[in-house]
């Protein structure tokens, strides 16, 4: 069988980067699967994105109490999601992930967002899925390498919180677990590893150089990660002229994920100038998905992939 182009730039691991061939290569990134269309972060999601058309499937990991990499954004059991065993949405958060089972956190219906709130009315074209599980990151990778989906990346998210300690694992023995869970299914051509914590990708970093990793950026006012060292493995902004692509840069990470509200184009152009794939999260909105394309990006982290393929498709 022959490769297309991408699938070649992708199995050398960093499409970002490669410069092997004439032409674009745009990587679509579908946010959580496809959270825009499908419960966020379950096999329906990724199935929902697969469908259509996505480079690489972006996820996020927590570790449970007995060791298992499963895949949900939040910190403990978002009671906007999370349904218990008897269907009852949970009062308010639930246990933290680090602190239950794989066999409890599958007890949990997650397949679709709690009626009236403010999270499902941001989420209207979601169709739901009940019956719906937190995976585990086994089951994204076997999906992944099924026939038709062998040429699919994944992106995934290392959550952590250096300010909430107690909800976490410690950043090395995250990056250890992950590491090992990708080399054990072969996936080390197809994964990349972000984080807005970049202790755990100095870690990934250091257990596999070849692994790619991604600093993930906000500068908003729920979270400045750049402007705390905590967050950063010790790298301090000033120490880099203040400078957030140079920051990345010595962090050792391949490419740089910013909120897209915070991303100028100078800043674009620098940060490629240091060689960096730079991929905006999570772009929704046609004209900011128009707009990014149009400044030269990488590529796109988007709810709506299917937003970015028809921005690509009338180029």
């Amino acid at each position: 069988m022959k490769l297309t182009r991408r699938q070649i730039l992708w199995s050398a691991g960093l499409p970002w980067l490669s410069n092997a061939a004439p032409g674009p290569i745009f990587d679509i990134q579908g946010h959580r699967g496809a959270r825009g269309l499908a419960p966020e972060n379950t096999l329906a999601a990724f199935d929902t994105a697969l469908a259509l058309g996505v480079d690489t499937l972006e996820l996020d990991l927590g570790l449970t109490r007995d060791g298992h990499l499963v895949v949900t954004h939040d910190l403990r059991l978002n009671p906007d999601i999370a349904r218990d065993a008897s269907g009852a949405w949970l009062a308010g958060p639930g246990p933290a992930i680090v602190d239950i089972t794989l066999a409890e956190i599958q007890t949990y219906d997650v397949g679709r967002l709690r009626p009236g709130s403010r999270y499902a009315a941001s989420y209207p074209f979601q169709v739901p899925a009940d019956g719906e599980r937190i995976p585990t990151l086994a089951e994204v990778f076997a999906l992944v390498q099924a026939p038709g989906a062998r040429h699919v990346r994944l992106n995934v998210e290392t959550k952590l919180n250096p300010l909430q300690p107690d909800l976490c694992p410690e950043p090395d023995e995250f990056a250890r677990v992950v590491v090992q869970a990708v080399r054990q299914a072969g996936m080390s051509d197809r994964v990349s590893v972000q984080s807005f914590d970049w202790r755990s990708l100095a870690e990934v970093r250091r257990l596999a150089p070849a692994l790619p990793t991604v600093a993930l950026t906000t500068r908003q006012p729920w979270l400045d990660n750049v402007a705390d060292v905590r967050w950063t493995a010790g790298l301090a902004l000033a120490d880099h002229g203040g400078s957030v692509p140079r920051l990345v840069k010595a962090s050792g990470a391949v490419a740089w994920s910013p909120f897209h509200g915070d991303l100028s184009r100078a800043e674009l152009a620098e940060a490629q100038a240091l060689g960096l794939g730079v991929l905006p999260w999570t772009v929704n909105d046609m004209d900011d998905i128009e707009r990014l394309i149009d400044w030269g990006v990488a590529g796109l982290i988007s709810d709506y992939p299917d937003r970015v393929r028809s921005a690509l498709k009338r180029r």
